[in-house]
């Protein structure tokens, strides 16, 4: 099987030998050194056999003290292929560029399919996947992969709990599960309110239940501020209490900032690379040349490259090189308490709840020490303190 892909490559050539004294000439070649296979005696004085094509002039001079009649039927390989290819040009032409039409259209988008959306839901998830890129009659190499198109959307969609991504050929599925708000339950089980932290009460909404507390006073986590037992001594009745409580809160945080401190950015050059990759070869096709980039950071991303609905044996590779730099970024006393406090403050917002508000702030403590800027914060915030509680019968 070796020696087929290596004649095929060389080349070779179908003899037929027309005379007396054949056996002659043949002894003759193996003495020369030049290699003939598939030797067949065709008549009394006639052979064929196969001859490499590199040896032909050797063939011609090893025969000239012969009287024998030499007849090249035909040649194989790889070079009269090209020969043959050359003299059609334009038929070969034609043929790879439908060869090249058909994997273009196969590694394009031409469906986009949703399924478990609400038409609404539908319209803004098309308008989103515009946005990142994925649209009908796009290349799919220069469209994201499926896992972050998935965390785009799961990020950029608050209406949905889930999506599922998948490219079949040339068409992307999508499967969506939408949030469903919680339906406010119709009716519900006798209860109280009770306090969720200690607090000073600012403001109260009761829309049903009896109060136990008034506005400006304190209450423990746990106290009860609205009772859902009502009526008279004689006669009570359980109820679910519903009630607004709003209350003055207090947390402490600390933070740490360091005075000096080194990181690195990207600066925003960067050098794409794009390869046809077949087995280990890669074949360089677009961004040739070195770049000169001290410290930088290498991205790359391989796409099968399918023909119809297979996929080939090629891939799509595009390299990304970004260019990064070292950063010395410096603060006074002065800077470093700013941006500690802002950090602190955006680290409280991130644990209340959405209708909390910060209604001032209070450093504690303040140092630098070894240097970092330290502080304890002291923080006043307006919130819902309220939460229900379950009346359980023999209360």
């Amino acid at each position: 099987m070796k020696n087929q892909w290596i004649r095929f490559f060389t080349g070779e050539v179908f003899v037929k030998l027309e005379g007396k004294g054949v056996e002659r000439v043949l002894n003759q070649l193996i003495r020369s050194n030049i290699y003939i296979w598939n030797v067949k005696r065709a008549g009394t004085e006639t052979v064929t056999f196969y001859l490499s094509l590199h040896d032909v002039h050797n063939f011609r001079r090893a025969i000239r003290s012969f009287n024998c009649k030499v007849t090249f039927l035909r040649g194989q390989g790889s070079p009269f292929l090209v020969k043959r290819s050359i003299k059609n040009a334009g038929f070969v032409l034609g043929a790879l560029m439908f060869l090249f039409i058909i994997i273009l259209l196969s590694n394009m988008v031409w469906g986009i399919n949703i399924k478990g959306a609400s038409p609404q839901v539908e319209h803004g998830i098309r308008k989103e996947l515009e946005d990142i890129g994925v649209a009908k009659g796009k290349l799919q190499f220069f469209i994201p992969d499926v896992e972050t198109i998935q965390q785009e959307l799961s990020y950029r969609m608050n209406n949905i709990t889930w999506v599922g991504v998948e490219l079949k050929g040339t068409t992307f599925h999508f499967q969506v599960v939408e949030k469903n708000e919680p339906e406010e339950l119709k009716k519900t089980g006798p209860q109280n309110i009770v306090a969720k932290k200690k607090a000073i009460i600012t403001k109260m909404f009761v829309e049903e239940g009896q109060p136990q507390v008034e506005v400006n006073d304190y209450v423990k986590e746990g106290q009860l501020l609205v009772s859902g037992v009502i009526g008279n001594e004689d006669e009570t009745k359980d109820v679910p209490a519903k009630a607004k409580i709003i209350g003055e809160t207090w947390y402490k945080t600390s933070v740490e900032l360091p005075l000096d401190s080194k990181f690195e950015v990207f600066s925003g050059n960067e050098k794409r690379k794009h390869y046809l990759a077949v087995g280990s070869w890669k074949i360089p096709i677009w961004g040739f040349g070195k770049h000169e980039y001290k410290q930088y950071v290498k991205e790359t991303e391989e796409k099968n490259i399918k023909f119809l609905k297979w996929e080939l044996p090629v891939h799509y590779i595009e390299k990304t090189i970004k260019e990064k730099e070292e950063v010395n970024r410096k603060y006074s006393r002065k800077e470093a308490i700013k941006v500690a406090k802002k950090l602190a403050q955006n680290n409280l917002d991130s644990t209340l709840p959405e209708d909390a508000e910060i209604i001032s702030q209070k450093v504690l403590h303040e140092k630098v020490e070894n240097g970092k800027v330290k502080l304890n914060i002291h923080y006043k915030v307006i919130e819902d303190i309220a939460k229900g509680q379950p009346i359980i019968q023999g209360d």
